[in-house]
């Protein structure tokens, strides 16, 4: 495995930010809260939203969106659109291009000064660059980050980035998720998780946790070659809000199993999130994770409690994110 493409962005639903999420947890209703509390973002066939109880608010008048992340005050959102890292106000003005290089999911620096992508990289497998968040496409801006090797070497030029695709038939979940090049940065802005890195040198897949200052990597979850011999993938990384654990979405191909895995830092004490099929999750405050879920025979962004595993459906969708 070489990594030398970028995967194509995937269609999102994200939550941005539940002010009442607490109430939306006790609550035993399966549809989104009508509060005038919560604030949720989305994307639905490609489009981003915005909804406030049950008013909602069509951030973008085009398709091809994917993955967006508020920033640390919950002001802006990063998003894709058409596999390149975008930004825009949280109301969906001044939408505009940062980066013109084939990304995936980007994750804001703590001091929302910064945007992390991950791209192709000088090695020819997938790397991970910062960006300033003030840039405007200027691919040259973007700074390598891992592998550590190409810190001192010129980014590849720009490729033609991919359109990102309307919805994808659940038949073929795993297959988008496999090569999704997602990225989390730490809450104290000293690490950043990624899909790939040097342990692709041994694995076949792998999910690592980089140390932003000196480049240094160490794997968390390893599958196949000098892994631990299992095949699967683990995808789309997530901090605690006290950055004492990951959440990523793992893949067991033997047990053709997708999955939220919760571990520490280091990979340890690992164990699973939710019910069979949950996907994508983040953190929401200390004691809550919002993720994707199957429900009504579509995907759903649920809350769920971590300690009770009590779920709360949300709004119907996928791949979210939760403003402070």
């Amino acid at each position: 495995m070489n990594g030398k493409t970028i995967t194509k962005a995937l269609t999102i639903a994200g939550l941005t930010g539940i002010a009442g999420l607490t109430s939306l947890l006790n609550s035993t209703t399966a549809h989104a809260a009508t509060t005038g509390t919560e604030t949720v973002a989305y994307v639905r066939a490609g489009a981003i939203y915005k909804s406030t109880g049950a008013t909602e608010v069509r951030l973008t008048a085009d398709e091809g969106n994917a993955r967006p992340r508020f920033n640390p005050d919950g002001t802006k959102l990063a998003y894709l659109h058409n596999g390149t890292v975008w930004m825009m106000d949280a109301n969906g003005e001044h939408q505009h291009q940062v980066s013109d290089r084939p990304a995936g999911g980007p994750a804001w620096s703590p001091d929302g000064q910064s945007l992390a992508f991950a791209a192709l990289s000088c090695t020819g497998g997938p790397g991970v660059f910062r960006v300033a968040a003030t840039a405007t496409s200027t691919s040259a801006a973007d700074e390598p980050l891992f592998p550590q090797s190409c810190r001192d070497q010129a980014a590849p030029q720009v490729a033609r980035a991919e359109s990102t695709e309307a919805e994808t038939p659940a038949a073929n979940l795993v297959d988008r998720l496999r090569t999704d090049d997602a990225v989390a940065w730490s809450p104290d802005g000293t690490q950043i998780a990624f899909r790939g890195g040097e342990c692709e040198s041994i694995a076949d897949n792998c999910l690592s946790i980089g140390t932003v200052a000196t480049g240094g990597e160490r794997a968390i979850d390893v599958y196949g070659g000098g892994g631990n011999g299992t095949s699967g993938f683990g995808v789309v990384p997530a901090w605690s809000t006290d950055g004492k654990k990951v959440a990523w979405t793992s893949y067991d191909a033997d047990g053709k199993a997708v999955a939220v895995t919760e571990a520490d830092t280091t990979g340890a004490n690992r164990h699973q999130v939710g019910k069979a099929d949950d996907r994508e999750m983040v953190y929401a405050g200390t004691g809550t994770g919002v993720l994707t879920a199957a429900y009504n025979g579509h995907s759903w962004v649920t809350a769920v409690n971590l300690a009770t595993g009590r779920r709360t459906p949300l709004h119907q969708g996928s791949q979210p994110t939760v403003a402070p």
